[in-house]
Formats: C-alpha cells, structure tokens, sequence
C-alpha cells in the first residue's frame, strides 16, 4: 500500500507542475449583445422600445388561444404526438447517462470464479479459484468531472428541446386551425358568388332569348365566370381536407374531420410586449437548448485536456482459491495494484481530439449565436406580419364596402341595358377577390399573434 500512496503523492505533484486548474472550470455564458434585436415595424429608428420587461410569451397558452374546440385539439396533440413522446424518451436516456457519469466515480467492482480440473496418470488435480476485483480510475485530472457536467448539461439540453417541440406543437395546431376556419370562411363566401354568378348567366340568356341586343358571346362569358368560381370552390375543398390531415397527423390520430368553430368568433390578444431582447436567452427553448449543446462542447473540451495527463488507477483483488489445488481448503489471497500512466506519444490522437472538440466548441457557439438572431427577426417579422394584415384589413373592408355597391349597380344598371355585361362579370369577379382577400389577411393576423407567442418561447404552461 505504501507503493500505491506513493503513485498518488507523484500524480498530485504531477498536477501541481502542470496547472491543470482550468480543467475543472465551469461553463460561463459567453458575453453576447442583445440591445436592439427586435425592429420596429413602425419606429423610425428601427429599434423596438420595450416598456417592460413581461413578454407575451409567457402567457400560458389556454390564455392566448381561447376558443373551446382548439384548447381540446392542443391538448389531444400534447397527450399524443409521436415527436412529443419521443422528446420525454430523450431526457429519459439522459438521465440514465447522467447517473452513469456520477458512477463512474466509484470503484468498479466484478466477480469471476474459475475452476480447473487436470488428470496426469492416476493424479486428478482440482482447482478453484473466487476472485472480487476492484478497480478505480482516480479522477485527478478532471475527466470524469467534465463528464459528467456534459452529462448534466445535456439533461437540461434534451428537457429544453422538449419545451420547444412542445411550444411549435401548439403553434402547429393553432395555425392549422385558423387554416381551417378561413378556408370555411372563404368557401361561405364562394357559395355566395356561386348563386350570383349563376343568377347572372340566366339573365344573360334570358336577354339573348329576348333579342335585346345580347349576343351568345356574353351568355358564354357569364357561364365561363360561373365555373370559374365553382373551380375556386373546389380547390378550396382540397385545402380543407388536406389541412384536417395534417391536423390529424399532429393529434397522432387517422385522418378525419376536425371539429372546428367559426372565424368571425374567435379572439386573440392585440396588445403585446416582446419583454427585453435578453429574455430570449431564458424564454426561447431551443435557443437555451443551443447554449447547453455549446456548455456540453466546453466540457468535451475540458476532457480532451484531461487526457494529455496521467491517468491514475488503483486495482485490488480478493480471492478464495485453493491455489492450483495445493491447498485444502482454500484460503484468502489479497492483491492491490497501483499504475500510472503517462501519455508521451500518441500519434498525434490527443492533440487532433482536442483540436476536433475545439473546433466543435466555435460551431456550437456559432450555431448559439445565430439562433439568437434568428429568434429576434422572427419577433420583428411576426410583428410587421400582424401590423402589415390589420391594415390591409380595414383597406379591405371599405373595398368590400364599395364592390358590393358596385355589383349592386351594374346588375341595375344591365335590366335597363346601362351596363355591358363585362362590367357585370368584372364587377363580381373584383368583389370576390377582395372578400377572399380580406379572409386571407384576418387569417395572417390572427397567424402572426400565433408566430410572435412562438417567437417570444411561449406554450410551456
């Protein structure tokens, strides 16, 4: 045992010569600026002024989406999405390689008996042997210290990649079923040009019939407006049925209809607060999660390092053996072992390993340092989205106002022959475009306040 002391008083000298301090460092937040991450869709100095530091998204969802049917799908979606499930199978792996790094600290212990028989001429020898081995790999040097740290950072990893999965899920599901509820709100309005349209075409031929001047050229262009809008209704009934589709496919459900109610009754929040750009960094999982893959390449390079030092073990062996049969009964044989080993020439592995774990740390910083980015423009586009739509919206409205008048009078104004049928069709062909248009941009509204909750890391409540 003096032996095995003395291995370990030379190790520790080792490291005092060496100044390997720095391999038990932790991982601190690399300085970053995040002053005027977000733009201002209207402020002239492009930067968005924060009057406070509460963040829309940290409202809990069921707050922000409202609608009954929608809470239920959300929560459907929670309970069952294949991604979600595997997210929480993640952090379970986690945590078992986490528990395996804490161990790694503790002698490792095996028990491996043997057992012989021999025959020479009429002599049968018996022998048997019942060895516990122990080993341990002093950790002096930092190794299994970095380890696990990368093990820790990785656990917080796999639960903020869970958050994230969870937070596009409800984003998913949300923007799926506003999908829904404008494309019902656009085939209402379809129905609607269907009968008008239709109700035009007879009249057309009804003035042809009546030889009021109507040639067959304007019944045809009238029937043509008409299918036109029935070949609009249609391509709508495929947008609808693929968007229960994938709704059914976020659910981890078989393709069916969803129960959905009406756009015209849904509301959402209009007054926002992106908080400060530095609440990114903690309300925006998967930028977290960038950060602990950055930590884990910190501590794989605390670990290359560790390895260009001894690497001290200690092994010891009890066994109950009879030794090769000359002793009867057996008796108790003890063995301790101490070994040091020092790299000096490994063919350049230890160097490329560090090399390679350095060089993975500046990616993963990169990648850190992008998404932080990243998220910002998706809070100013989400920003300029639901501004740019409202604004479109109220336009709309005073068109839609002013087409309706307009197909109004031109049907007036073709009974007492005032109007080409041209300015009939083109009239109702402006006024559908404008409402489906409308529809569109209250969607992209309601879409944006979707995006920005996302943008801003909401959906983890």
């Amino acid at each position: 045992m003096k032996s095995i002391r003395n291995i370990i008083l030379g190790g520790l000298a080792v490291l005092s010569l060496t100044g390997c301090k720095s391999l038990y460092s932790k991982y601190e937040r690399p300085e970053i600026n995040t002053r005027g991450l977000f733009r201002d869709s209207v402020s002239l100095t492009d930067t968005l002024a924060a009057r406070d530091t509460m963040s829309f998204g940290n409202m809990p969802w069921r707050e922000v989406f409202t609608d009954p049917q929608l809470q239920v799908l959300i929560q459907k979606a929670l309970d069952n999405n294949p991604n979600l499930l595997n997210a929480a199978i993640n952090i379970d792996m986690a945590e078992a390689q986490l528990k395996a790094a804490k161990l790694a600290f503790l002698p490792q212990f095996a028990f491996t008996p043997q057992g012989t028989i021999s025959r020479f001429n009429d002599n049968t020898t018996q022998s048997y042997q019942l060895p516990v081995t122990a080993s341990w790999n002093v950790p002096l040097f930092g190794g299994l210290t970095a380890a696990k740290r990368e093990a820790q950072v990785s656990l917080i990893q796999m639960k903020d990649y869970q958050v994230s999965v969870q937070t596009t899920l409800i984003s998913s599901v949300a923007n799926l079923y506003y999908t829904l509820l404008m494309l019902d709100r656009q085939i209402e309005l379809v129905n609607e040009m269907e009968a008008l349209t239709k109700k035009t075409w007879e009249q057309m031929e009804v003035m042809k019939d009546g030889r009021m001047g109507y040639r067959s050229t304007a019944v045809q262009a009238a029937e043509s407006n008409y299918y036109s809008v029935l070949t609009r209704k249609a391509d709508l009934k495929r947008q609808v049925r693929e968007s229960e589709n994938a709704m059914s496919l976020l659910l981890g459900e078989a393709s069916q209809t969803i129960i959905r109610g009406k756009l015209e009754d849904q509301y959402l929040p209009e007054q926002f607060s992106t908080g400060v750009g530095i609440q990114l960094l903690r309300n925006r999982a998967d930028v977290h999660a960038n950060e602990m893959a950055l930590a884990a390449c910190f501590y794989n390079v605390e670990q290359a390092r560790s390895r260009f030092y001894p690497n001290i073990n200690i092994s010891g062996t009890g066994a109950f053996t009879n030794g090769q049969g000359m002793v009867n009964p057996g008796k108790w044989l003890w063995s301790a072992v101490g070994s040091l080993t020092q790299p000096i020439f490994m063919n350049g592995r230890l160097t490329a390993g560090l090399r390679v774990a350095q060089g993975q740390y500046e990616q993963a910083y990169n990648t850190w340092q992008n998404s932080i980015l990243k998220a910002g423009s998706e809070v100013s586009n989400a920003l300029v989205l639901y501004n740019t739509s409202a604004e479109k919206s109220a336009i709309e409205d005073k068109q839609v106002e002013v087409l309706k008048k307009n197909v109004e009078q031109t049907h007036m104004l073709l009974d007492m022959a005032g109007a080409t049928y041209l300015e009939v069709i083109t009239a109702e062909s402006n006024l559908l475009n404008v409402q489906l248009s409308k529809v569109a941009d209250d969607f992209h509204k309601m879409q944006a306040v979707v995006n920005l909750y996302q943008a801003l890391g909401g959906g983890v409540k």
